[in-house]
């Protein structure tokens, strides 16, 4: 393989160096887009788990709307967030993907960026308009006015204070920012396409001087003529007008009954009753997906997160029927696990939707699932103890290798090395990330 940037790669005709005792087996290409999803409360582990074996399982009744993308998903159980040391939410929060305590100090919310930024820096900033988008639904419902529950952490590796990133909540600010000069009729425009997608060759010319220089004459003629034949299949691509694009702008929907700001001003209960904003969140949390699902694409970003409300979560359900906050389900009126497992099982559906609709997308012979890492998680596992043991994760995708359809399990290692692997998808060598008393390496059977 002749590799470039942007994880771009070449395959090669068969040359005498390559030898015939030398037989290779083929890396997996880098992950090239990430997404984090965040969902409040923890699960109900018992109902989440599937039962069976790691490549033969049935989803638990939480994860069963997930069926239909069943052989997308890697469920991964057993992990413990032993980082996660401060508040009870938020420092389930702030270690899902940074791996690090909550600060407790003014020099900081946290020990280290979060792997969102980290990857950022590999494969988005400089790269594209946005190095990573953070959007949230019906966030800041508590007194902490959302204070509690940025996820993402600015800044990269030895460049503190580490600084939370607040999510950018107003769909309608949002939409016009990323979509608002994109044509309506773009998916019939192959010259946008086009303008996306530079010469595969472009990227490998370099290395293919510096091969070159190693090969023997009837190698050297062979792969010029190998790289020549792939020239004009190229430019005859190029010369074709293309029938669809990936790249689109998603549908707007009418978001004025919805009010993003809702909660900011909570007062020392932490419950501002806002019914009309509450009843929208189905709705604006579909358009939000479709924006990440579409900046993807559409390679404004390749680096999103979506949270599904804030830490304490104090919003009404009403199209779940509840008129309660979800916090209140989960312990300030007691425990309530027949209308938590409801809730949780709305969110596998919300999963379902983004899983789709990534899976939609033509990227050029693969889908934008196919080249992607999402990663979905809680602050905590257990909603009335607030206990971060046996941490609810899933992946999904095929990004960096990632072999899904399966169920794996970790009994009592540090999700750190979850983060870890995570990194190493994307090209990044290291084996530890975060706090490293709580990293053992990468974890074993994930590719």
């Amino acid at each position: 393989m002749l590799r470039g940037a942007g994880a771009i790669a070449v395959a090669l005709p068969w040359l005498e160096i390559m030898g015939p005792e030398r037989p290779a087996r083929a890396q997996p290409a880098p992950a090239r887009r990430f997404l984090a999803v965040y969902t409040p409360g923890g699960t109900l582990i018992d109902r989440w788990r599937p039962t069976g074996t790691e490549a033969s399982f049935t989803l638990g009744p939480i994860l069963a709307p997930l069926a239909p993308v069943q052989d997308r998903l890697l469920v991964v159980d057993g992990l413990d967030m032993k980082s996660a040391r401060g508040e009870q939410h938020q420092s389930g929060i702030i270690a899902w993907l940074t791996g690090t305590d909550q600060m407790i100090t003014s020099t900081g919310y946290a020990r280290g960026p979060s792997i969102d930024q980290v990857i950022a820096s590999r494969i988005s900033a400089g790269q594209r308009a946005k190095a990573s988008l953070q959007l949230a639904v019906r966030w800041a419902t508590g007194k902490s006015h959302g204070l509690m529950s940025p996820m993402n952490i600015a800044n990269f590796e030895d460049t503190a204070p580490y600084n939370p990133i607040p999510p950018r909540l107003d769909p309608v600010e949002i939409f016009t920012d990323l979509f608002g000069t994109l044509d309506p009729g773009a998916s019939n425009d192959a010259a946008l396409r086009l303008a996306r997608k530079r010469s595969i060759l472009d990227f490998v010319d370099r290395r293919y001087a510096a091969v070159s220089a190693r090969l023997g004459a009837a190698d050297k003629q062979k792969l010029d003529q190998h790289l020549t034949k792939i020239r004009e299949i190229e430019q005859s691509l190029a010369s074709t007008p293309a029938a669809t694009s990936a790249c689109r702008a998603p549908t707007r929907v009418d978001t004025s009954d919805y009010n993003p700001s809702a909660g900011l001003d909570a007062d020392d209960a932490g419950v501002i009753v806002d019914s009309s904003t509450d009843a929208a969140i189905p709705k604006v949390g579909k358009l939000m997906t479709d924006m990440l699902v579409m900046a993807l694409a559409c390679d404004i970003t390749a680096v999103g997160t979506l949270q599904w409300s804030d830490t304490e979560a104090k919003h009404t359900l009403p199209w779940l029927n509840l008129t309660e906050h979800h916090h209140f389900y989960q312990e300030m009126g007691g425990f309530r696990p027949a209308e938590c497992e409801l809730i949780y099982t709305w969110y596998s559906e919300q999963h379902l939707y983004l899983l789709q609709e990534m899976a939609k997308v033509d990227m050029g012979g693969h889908s934008l699932l196919d080249e992607s890492v999402v990663f979905f998680g809680s602050e905590i596992s257990d909603p009335p103890t607030h206990r971060k043991t046996d941490m609810p994760f899933l992946l999904a995708g095929g990004g960096g290798g990632l072999r899904t359809g399966r169920w794996v399990r970790y009994p009592n290692l540090p999700h750190n090395d979850l983060l870890v692997s995570i990194l190493n998808l994307f090209g990044d060598p290291r084996t530890t990330f975060g706090l490293r008393e709580y990293c053992t390496g990468p974890l074993t059977n994930l590719t």
